[in-house]
């Protein structure tokens, strides 16, 4: 009796080739539409303007959500760096602290219309792909919050929801604006508002 060996089969090259493709396409093509429209573009016209069946849009990104998180993740990166290195750095005035970091985060929150409510709404949410990030920034910002508010830098009443109330209109300002500078310009206002 001959033994039948059961082999199993190995992915060619060139459907992993394919498939990098694939993912590299859709994350350049969902980033455009996204400027362009918002967080609640249509995923089957990325999946058409990427030259894909929408199938395999959801084969790479199962969810919306998911989409969002490749597409943010190295600025979500930075946004942790510069958190990590102002909470690490006492050198850094609280007050300094306190507002590169809001830039940063509004900034971030920008990148696409409709971004600043996704990040908030998954702050309570520990279903959605965003909440270990949402959890992540606002545990630095409650920190950063509370020097500010030790020191004086900022008014006794003012609460980390506050700050990123502000962050958020400051996301959505920045939006509606022509130009960053005239936005950062903005910025300087609502943190002269959380002033003593």
């Amino acid at each position: 009796m001959s033994e039948t060996s059961h082999q199993t089969p190995v992915p060619s090259r060139r459907k992993r080739a394919d498939a990098r493709r694939n993912h590299e396409r859709l994350l350049a093509e969902a980033d455009t539409v996204l400027r362009e429209q918002g967080t609640e573009a249509s995923l089957e016209q990325i999946a058409r303007q990427a030259g894909v069946a929408i199938g395999t849009l959801y084969a790479h990104f199962p969810n919306r959500l998911a989409l969002l998180v490749a597409l943010l993740r190295d600025k979500q990166d930075a946004v942790f760096a510069l958190g990590d290195e102002l909470l690490a750095a006492p050198a850094v005035p609280p007050a300094e602290a306190l507002a590169r970091w809001m830039r940063t985060v509004a900034e971030h929150a920008a990148t696409y219309s409709g971004l600043a409510d996704q990040l908030l709404g998954s702050l309570d949410d520990e279903t959605s792909e965003l909440h270990a990030a949402c959890k992540r920034m606002s545990a630095a910002g409650e920190t950063l919050v509370e020097r500010a508010r030790a020191a004086g830098a900022i008014r006794p009443d003012a609460t980390a929801d506050d700050v990123f109330a502000l962050i958020s209109a400051a996301a959505w300002l920045r939006g509606q604006l022509p130009d960053a500078a005239h936005a950062d310009h903005l910025m300087s206002f609502i943190f002269d508002g959380l002033r003593p």
